[in-house]
Formats: structure tokens, sequence, C-alpha cells
């Protein structure tokens, strides 16, 4: 008797698991593994409504915001290397001469091609006649301040004439605005001496603008225009989608040629 128990003891453990596999084996042949699968299927129910619990029009209203925050952050990366650019080039000014960086904030369907609002104003120390520039070249004039704002006449507006020069033969001419990327050029000459890609710059004529800013390029030329030969010139500045801009302090008088040579009355009016 004592030995069967002891018997027992040392076997009946390994009898029993020996029982539970074959009759779990017995009982997955019965049932297909009917019942693995309900014991599954409990088990991760709670898994399963935490992961389906949103509706279909939730999962993709989900979607839809994450994919707007990721381009938000994906346009805040852009501005802030632009501002960086912006500084680290206004760093590179003299220190006498840096100007005001600011932002374009401001800007109606109606007017795109004639005016901006910038973000800064008098409070930054903007003045009426501060002359506006972004990466490209010249892009206005400040015609209307306050402490913190101010609006930009664009050189594409229509009112807008600049007195310019071709960089490579010294040509003069009025750029005026065309209400488009591009501007007419209006030469003095009948006759200039000017040819499509030619650089135009801002003159030494002009009272309004310091002389030699880049504006933009000659894209065609009308030689046979009364009274005036003109040239269409495609701007430097991408006025259609301004954005950082810098804002320079009005130009002290220009250079004495201005004096020796006639200037036409035309250059730098505004109606």
């Amino acid at each position: 008797m004592f030995t069967s128990r002891r018997w027992w003891e040392r076997k009946g453990l390994q009898i029993g698991l020996v029982s539970l596999v074959v009759g779990s084996a017995w009982m997955l042949r019965q049932t297909q593994g009917g019942v693995l699968l309900d014991m599954y299927q409990e088990m991760t129910r709670p898994l399963q409504m935490l992961h389906t619990g949103s509706t279909q029009e939730e999962r993709v209203k989900d979607t839809r915001v994450l994919d707007s925050l990721n381009a938000r952050i994906e346009d805040l990366e852009r501005q802030n290397q632009k501002l960086k650019d912006l500084l680290g080039y206004i760093e590179k000014e003299p220190l006498s001469a840096r100007p005001i960086p600011a932002r374009v904030v401001g800007r109606g369907a109606d007017h795109w091609w004639q005016q901006v609002t910038l973000n800064r104003g008098a409070s930054a120390g903007i003045q009426e006649g501060y002359i506006v520039k972004a990466e490209g070249g010249l892009v206005g004039l400040v015609e209307k301040v306050t402490d913190n704002s101010s609006r930009v006449l664009l050189i594409s507006d229509l009112k807008s004439q600049v007195g310019v020069t071709i960089s490579r033969t010294g040509a003069k001419g009025v750029l005026r605005g065309d209400a488009s990327a591009d501007g007419v050029l209006e030469f003095y000459e009948k006759v200039p001496s000017v040819k499509p890609g030619d650089v135009v710059s801002t003159s030494n004529y002009s009272q309004k603008f310091p002389s030699g800013w880049a504006v933009g390029r000659v894209k065609s030329l009308n030689l046979k225009k009364l009274p005036a030969s003109v040239a269409t010139i495609e701007l430097f500045p991408a006025i259609r989608s301004l954005d950082w801009v810098t804002v320079y302090p009005k130009p002290e008088n220009q250079m004495p040629e201005m004096q020796q040579e006639a200037k036409p009355e035309s250059t730098d009016k505004k109606p």
C-alpha cells in the first residue's frame, strides 16, 4: 500500500499532464478547434473593441486631421527655414544699414498685384516711403503705415512707376506695373541698345529707390511702338507668392548725374 502511494506520488503528475494533452487533442479533433477559437476571441475582444470602437466616418475624420497637422508642420518648417535665411542675410548687412524684416499678412484677391500688408509698422521704425525688397529684388514702396502694420504699393501695380536702366548697356526708361508677373518698360530712346535676357535694375535717376537694385529681365521687345520703344520685363521677385520681405529706409539724394542730364518727368511718378 505504501509502495503504491509513493509510486502514485511520483507518476501522478506525469499521468495528469498526459491525460490533459490527450484530452485536449481529442476535444480539438471533435470540435474542429471551435473551443480554442472561442477562447481566443473572448481574450482579444477588449482589444478589438478598443481598435474598432470608432466608426468608419470617425476614422476618416481622424486621418484627415492627421494629414492636416502634418501639412501644417511641414509649412511651419519651411517658414522657419525662410526666416533663418532672411535673418542670416540681414546680419551680413552693415549695422547702420540693416533692413527691417517683415512678413506679408494681408493680400486682397481684388488687389493681388497692387498691394500687400506687412505685419510691422511705425513701432518697428517703418515710415512711408520706405523701400521693400524680397528674394530676387525690388518689391515696392511703403505707402501707408500704422503702429503695427504697413501697406506696400507693389511694382506690379498699374500705378507704380520706377526709373530703371539696362545693366549691360545703360539704356534707361520707366518701368510700369502691368497687374501681372511682368512689367512694361518704356525707354527714353527710340532705338535703345537692349536685347532679350538683359538684366534690368533701378536707375541712378530714381528719386524713390536706391540705384542698382535688381528688378527683372527683358522678356521681349517692341521697337516699333510709338512714341517710344517698349519691352516686357519678367520681374525677379516672386510677386505672386510674397512671404517674408525686408524694409529699407528712403534713399538719400541720388548722384549728381541727375543734375547734369535732363531727367524725364515721368520717372518714379505716382498719379
